[in-house]
């Protein structure tokens, strides 16, 4: 791949246009040859180089669909992009830290992901269709198996166990609004007025 120098904005625009538009060549050529990408689901490894990259990136594009960026922050050689996107039914955000050289290609690709279930999902697919690229299957099956038990409870505990927590659903005495003081109560860092 050749490598022309352009600008940091030109590469974040170019990266976005290939990753919204799942085209794996596209984002590759975007990747210094000794990128390192570190995924949100594994601190045990990270993907070194541009042809580990590519295959990643390749994975992803498989599973992950309607990818749009809603968010772009930061300016220069560090840059942050926010995404909506779907892996099968489920709906995720992930978020995206770029770090570009000084030819204006990515050196370091950090991603991050919420919540939870979202996570799961993309992990219960990436492994395998990652492990099946790499003329893998046998682990591929392996990690499906393996992973689908995990996103269920997730899902499970999101849909049915986490909403709970909800502070809408808490009791309120009676008359009491969320987030008003009550008569005679103080709110925390305010004091009471002097009575006469």
């Amino acid at each position: 791949m050749t490598e022309p120098a352009c600008s940091p904005a030109q590469t974040v625009a170019a990266w976005r246009a290939a990753a919204e538009s799942g085209d794996a060549d596209a984002a590759a050529a975007l990747l210094a040859p000794d990128v390192t990408v570190i995924s949100p689901l594994t601190a045990k490894f990270r993907f070194e180089g541009r042809a580990q990259a590519h295959d990643m990136l390749s994975a992803a594009f498989e599973v992950i669909s309607d990818l749009r960026c809603h968010t772009e922050v930061g300016a220069g050689p560090t840059r942050a992009l926010f995404y909506y996107g779907r892996a099968g039914t489920v709906s995720f955000e992930e978020a995206q830290l770029l770090r570009l050289d000084e030819n204006g290609f990515i050196r370091e690709l950090t991603f991050f992901g919420r919540p939870l279930p979202g996570l799961t999902a993309v992990m219960t697919a990436i492994g395998p269709a990652l492990l099946r690229r790499q003329k893998r299957s046998s682990m591929a099956r392996l990690i499906s198996v393996v992973t689908a038990p995990l996103h269920a409870m997730t899902r499970f505990g999101d849909e049915r166990v986490v909403p709970l927590a909800d502070p809408s659903r808490a009791p309120h005495p009676a008359g009491a609004q969320p987030g008003r003081a009550q008569p005679g109560r103080t709110q925390p860092g305010r004091t009471q007025p002097d009575q006469k």
